[in-house]
């Protein structure tokens, strides 16, 4: 039941009483000899008792018409504040010539939004420092297992190869071309382990961390993303503006942006992909947009641990993630994370 409805119920019950009350102690101090005639008697064409009640109702309709129209005012702005802060925006000074008791409950959501943000605060300064910490021992452990693995490539496999490929040199030089058909099968062996140390040298190269290894989020971006074209049919088109965020912040967008184009490769089948970070109203945006099969929303939630770990991560930076998915048109992802203050001056 709406509030102008409550109130209009409460007026005329009021006024009801109060008519009813007003009526009883007159008759206790001057009793009527005949109780008729208060229907005898008549005002405007009406009945006193019918024209007393009606009057009463309408007197209570209106003060609960005008009482409920005040409250839903008040209440509807304490609404719409209220919305504010779930969006992550400032709530409004106090309005003037509101009752006491919504001074009261504007003075507390304004404690609360700055309690809000304080928590906001913290929670990216933690995972500032946790991401750096991370980084640093991930940082440290990829290196020693790179270059474990890149000296077991070397003193292993690519000195295998590279004995083969003087092998078959040597036998390619030293034996008789009586064979045409034979010296040409020796040829192919001979280049295509030529061609398998080429490839080892590039995997080699290519032994790297996942982190940002320092970069910026913008730089991470546009690595990931020229890599990506490089190996995969799909055409990217890409907004990043160039701005600061903080380390915390930019390790948990990347990783978020990594787990979402590991599940466009994986399950969308998609052409096109759009991948835009920019800054707006005080709030960070990343948005990643695929003409991908789409996929049910609810359901992924439910069963997807990639999904599940990119809710948190946005939650963990005080931000949100929006998923909006369409069978056979594409899925767009969405995490608006809120920028202090502090991170703007920096």
């Amino acid at each position: 039941m709406s509030t102008i409805k409550k109130q209009i119920i409460v007026g005329i019950c009021v006024s009801v009483f109060l008519f009813v009350l007003a009526h009883v102690i007159v008759f206790i101090a001057f009793p009527l000899a005949n109780w008729a005639a208060l229907w005898q008697t008549d005002l405007m064409d009406l009945p006193y008792i019918i024209l007393a009640a009606s009057l009463s109702l309408i007197i209570g309709a209106i003060f609960g018409i005008t009482s409920g129209v005040l409250w839903r005012k008040q209440l509807l702005t304490v609404s719409e504040a209220i919305y504010q802060m779930e969006q992550g925006r400032s709530i409004p000074d106090n309005p003037e010539n509101e009752s006491a008791e919504i001074t009261m409950i504007w003075e507390r959501l304004k404690k609360v939004q700055t309690h809000i943000a304080e928590q906001i605060k913290l929670s990216q300064k933690l995972a500032n420092e946790k991401a750096e910490d991370q980084e640093k021992r991930i940082q440290q452990i990829v290196s020693e297992e790179r270059n474990r693995l890149a000296r077991e490539l070397h003193d292993s496999v690519s000195q295998q190869l590279f004995a083969a490929s003087m092998m078959m040199s040597a036998i390619n030089e030293s034996r008789p071309r009586t064979d045409e058909r034979e010296a040409k099968q020796f040829q192919l062996v001979e280049e295509m382990i030529n061609q398998s140390q080429l490839e080892m040298r590039a995997l080699l190269l290519h032994l790297r961390p996942v982190a940002l290894k320092g970069k910026t989020l913008q730089e991470g971006i546009q690595e990931l993303l020229v890599e990506l074209v490089q190996k995969v049919p799909v055409t990217i088109e890409t907004k990043i503006e160039d701005f600061r965020i903080d380390k915390g912040v930019e390790d948990h967008l990347f990783r978020i942006l990594q787990e979402s184009v590991s599940n466009t490769l994986r399950h969308s089948k998609a052409n096109e992909l759009e991948v835009l970070l920019i800054k707006r109203d005080d709030f960070i945006i990343l948005r990643i947009v695929d003409d991908g099969i789409g996929f049910d929303v609810e359901q992924a939630k439910a069963g997807s641990y990639g999904l599940q770990n990119m809710y948190e991560r946005a939650v963990e930076i005080g931000g949100t993630m929006r998923i909006v998915s369409i069978k056979e048109k594409g899925t767009r992802i969405e995490v608006k994370v809120p920028m202090l203050e502090g991170e703007e001056n920096d």
